[in-house]
């Protein structure tokens, strides 16, 4: 079942993705031994602009992942998606080289977080220094990718904010975080959302800036099951106000 969902989202994700205007482009960022893939997604406007990383889900880098960084291009970001199964997939390939999601989720749950943080370094480093940047860089991240983005956090000392979208905390180091970090979760995820009271205890304690909001009746992965034409009406309530609000927080960083 997982699997049919996850397919049959990726094909509406797919043709919105092919009606874009803007330019998105793959590109190579090599670090170590390392060759990450990434796409990008230019903005069209006429001054230099912030940099978003965005994360993607377990299931790898998929069209709704790529969807989301088109989307913040077209509210004025420069979108950089690091696939970080770059390499990983059969025959060295990335995401779309897996057979299904349940071999990528298998794969992503094998990497090492020292080769994540140094990915994500190494994308950020690569956004910031495009000619289009304007140096300001947030990191944003989905399921797995919420938790990474929460993670890369306590790593990262220059984020103007990270951004986590029903993924639970790091274990350790949340004391380094020194961005802002904001919270969407959904109702009826408890697996996550049990998690939030220990993280905002820890947070507050340490004097570090931690807001949420919970969206009452919405699963996990609402920012993906809102887009979904067959999706929850729960979901896609709770996508439009987390759309709203995130590009309110980005608007003021």
């Amino acid at each position: 079942m997982l699997v049919a969902v996850c397919s049959s989202a990726q094909d509406w994700a797919k043709a919105k993705l092919e009606k874009s205007p803007r330019h998105g482009e793959w590109v190579t960022i090599k670090h170590g031994e390392r060759n990450l893939q990434a796409l990008i997604v230019y903005p069209e406007v006429k001054s230099k602009a912030p940099v978003v990383v965005v994360i993607h889900e377990i299931f790898g880098l998929t069209d709704w992942v790529r969807g989301v960084a088109d989307q913040l291009a077209a509210n004025g970001y420069i979108a950089i998606a690091p696939d970080l199964l770059s390499g990983m997939g059969p025959n060295g390939g990335r995401s779309d080289a897996f057979a299904g999601v349940d071999a990528a989720r298998e794969a992503i749950g094998k990497l090492a977080p020292e080769q994540v943080t140094a990915d994500l370094n190494a994308a950020a480093d690569y956004g910031k220094k495009l000619p289009a940047s304007n140096g300001k860089l947030a990191v944003a991240g989905f399921c797995w990718g919420g938790g990474q983005s929460f993670r890369f956090a306590t790593n990262r000392k220059d984020l103007a904010a990270a951004f986590v979208f029903y993924g639970p905390p790091p274990s350790s180091g949340m004391e380094n975080i020194t961005a802002p970090v904001y919270g969407f979760y959904g109702g009826n995820d408890a697996r996550i959302s049990a998690t939030i009271p220990d993280a905002e205890q820890k947070l507050r304690a340490a004097g570090k800036k931690y807001e949420l909001v919970v969206y009452e009746g919405a699963g996990h992965g609402f920012m993906r099951g809102g887009e979904d034409p067959n999706g929850r009406e729960a979901d896609k309530k709770a996508h439009e106000e987390a759309w709203q609000r995130w590009l309110k927080l980005l608007k003021g960083m």
